[in-house]
């Protein structure tokens, strides 16, 4: 990412750390779940739900545009942190990378959650993707309160 640029965002969340980790590392099948009116499904292309280096395939709604990313995961166990780096869909239309990387930490009580999107436009005119980083941002808050009610 010669040229990236990066959006930043931290939330505290009430789910322990590793229950919030869990679902985005081992169990992203949950998430339509959590966000079913933004996440419409979630399949495994290759590998499988668990191991670091699989990629999915996310089917979602922004903007009012149904669209898909396609992603490989990178996870850090020690850290508690995984990143999704963009390796097919619609966001590569328009930039010519992208990766979310979040990064959850235990607190007394809930936990501390720093995500960082970032991105490379594919032309100097294009703008930063705010609408993206809304999604993401949104999504993690519906994780955060599904996990709160279910046992994971």
């Amino acid at each position: 990412m010669a040229n990236a640029e990066s959006l930043q965002a931290e939330l505290e969340i009430k789910s322990p750390a590793d229950k919030f980790f869990k679902v985005f590392t081992n169990q992203a099948h949950h998430v339509p779940n959590a966000a079913s009116d933004k996440i419409h499904s979630v399949d495994v292309h290759e590998g499988d739900w668990e191991t670091a280096g699989s990629v999915k395939q996310w089917e979602y709604t922004i903007d009012g545009k149904k669209e898909i990313f396609k992603e490989k995961i990178e996870v850090d166990e020690a850290n508690k942190s995984f990143t999704m780096t963009a390796v097919g869909g619609h966001l590569l239309e328009q930039y010519r990378s992208y990766k979310v990387t979040a990064k959850v930490t235990p607190k007394d009580e809930g936990s501390l959650l720093a995500v960082n999107i970032e991105y490379e436009k594919l032309k100097p005119e294009d703008t930063p993707p705010h609408n993206y980083r809304e999604l993401v941002l949104s999504i993690l808050k519906d994780v955060d309160a599904h996990v709160m009610k279910i046992e994971i």
